[in-house]
């Protein structure tokens, strides 16, 4: 064949244009279906990191609110925290990745006198599988991972607090309780036995016998272990005795000499164990005497509680009242109820200014209970203990909201 007849069939074939789009179209679409896929992924990816900082973020504000607050130590920290991360990122993981495993988690404390502070770092990654359009192109997977930090804390300040109980002794107080004494479950009693006819004496006469029972809590030793709790927990709180006065007063149809307001609860817990229980019931004597004695006033007019805080403390203590009875306020002298009403009174005024009544009401009578019930600063300030184990759990429970005023933390 001639060059003559080749060349002209060559140049119609090469400058020829039918086919070219179709070949283009083979050429560029592994690329093009490339671009897509990773648009639809770098999108996905963005949306996943977006995913993984917040919960991040919020893993490492979570964690170092739960330690300023005490509500977990540093030891818990970091489970704490992957179980965040894991619990934000649960909708959005692919199923059967493990994200606590890949999310590590820094806790630094920093202490400076009663000020605390915690820089909680939560470091979350996660390999993410890539669409098939991403994988026609050669990639399989993408490794997301991030951080977030936070720093929180607290510093402790100690609140001053002056306290005094008004405690009833009276002869009721003596009466056992339903709960068996723990040191001496029994106890031997004398009893009369074996009448017979005295010929001697011509009479009828008693041998006496000795046997034994079970020997029961009385009130009074009640009180005594309920009340030495509550000054346990405050002796915890302040074991140096620079923020906590204490005092006491007891009574039965008269008011005895009180425990006077002093520093720690030394004195206080003297003078409850050495109650003895005898008498009737009057509490407005001592009523008045727990309010007079956290609203005395100095030479200067200065309230002398206040004062005492303040000297030590600089802090104007909170004050409060421990009002018990086991009974009803006996009619006074004309068959009157106003030993009731006197105490009102007292209850009435202590509230003006300020003091918060805890009453505890220790099986008593409807009275009583209607007394203490009025005197309470509010319905959570009055308990009714109808056992021994209800009274332990009553000054406890208050014990607990006063040492909570001692040692505050503040974020």
């Amino acid at each position: 064949m001639s060059t003559s007849f080749l060349r002209p069939c060559l140049r119609r074939m090469f400058s020829d244009r039918g086919g070219n789009f179709g070949i283009m179209t083979a050429i560029l679409a592994p690329v093009l279906l490339g671009a897509a896929g990773m648009a639809i992924q770098v999108g996905d990816m963005l949306l996943s990191k977006q995913q993984l900082q917040e919960a991040a973020d919020s893993a490492a504000l979570a964690t170092a609110t739960a330690l300023a607050n005490g509500t977990i130590q540093t030891t818990e920290a970091e489970a704490f925290a992957r179980n965040f991360v894991a619990g934000q990122m649960a909708n959005y993981l692919q199923s059967g990745t493990d994200i606590k495993s890949t999310t590590s988690v820094n806790v630094q404390t920093t202490t400076s006198g009663k000020s605390t502070s915690y820089q909680v770092t939560v470091s979350p990654a996660y390999v993410l599988t890539v669409n098939p359009l991403m994988q026609a192109v050669g990639f399989t997977t993408q490794h997301l991972s991030t951080s977030g930090t936070t720093i929180g804390g607290h510093s402790q300040t100690q609140g001053s607090i002056s306290m005094f109980l008004a405690l009833d002794k009276s002869g009721s107080m003596g009466e056992d309780t339903a709960t068996v004494n723990e040191e001496s479950p029994t106890e031997s009693y004398t009893y009369d036995c074996n009448l017979h006819y005295n010929t001697k004496n011509n009479k009828w006469v008693y041998d006496k016998c000795t046997g034994s029972r079970t020997n029961y809590y009385t009130k009074i030793e009640a009180l005594k272990m309920a009340a030495g709790n509550l000054f346990s927990q405050l002796n915890s709180a302040d074991p140096n005795a620079q923020y906590v006065r204490t005092g006491a007063v007891s009574y039965d149809i008269n008011q005895y000499a009180p425990s006077s307001l002093a520093w720690g609860i030394t004195g206080v817990s003297s003078y409850v164990n050495a109650l003895q229980a005898n008498g009737g019931t009057n509490s407005s004597g001592a009523m008045n005497t727990a309010y007079t004695s956290l609203t005395a006033k100095n030479a200067a007019g200065n309230d002398v509680e206040n004062s005492a805080h303040q000297q030590k403390t600089g802090q104007v203590p909170k004050k409060y009242i421990v009002f018990m009875t086991d009974g009803d306020n006996n009619n006074d002298p004309s068959g009157g109820r106003s030993y009731d009403t006197a105490t009102k009174k007292t209850c009435d005024d202590a509230k003006s200014k300020g003091i918060e009544i805890y009453t505890i009401a220790f099986m008593a009578p409807a009275g009583g209970q209607a007394l203490l019930h009025y005197c309470a600063s509010d319905d959570s300030h009055y308990f009714q203990a109808e056992k021994m184990e209800d009274l332990l759990a009553a000054f406890q429970a208050i014990g607990a909201k006063a040492s909570a005023q001692l040692t505050r933390l503040t974020n």
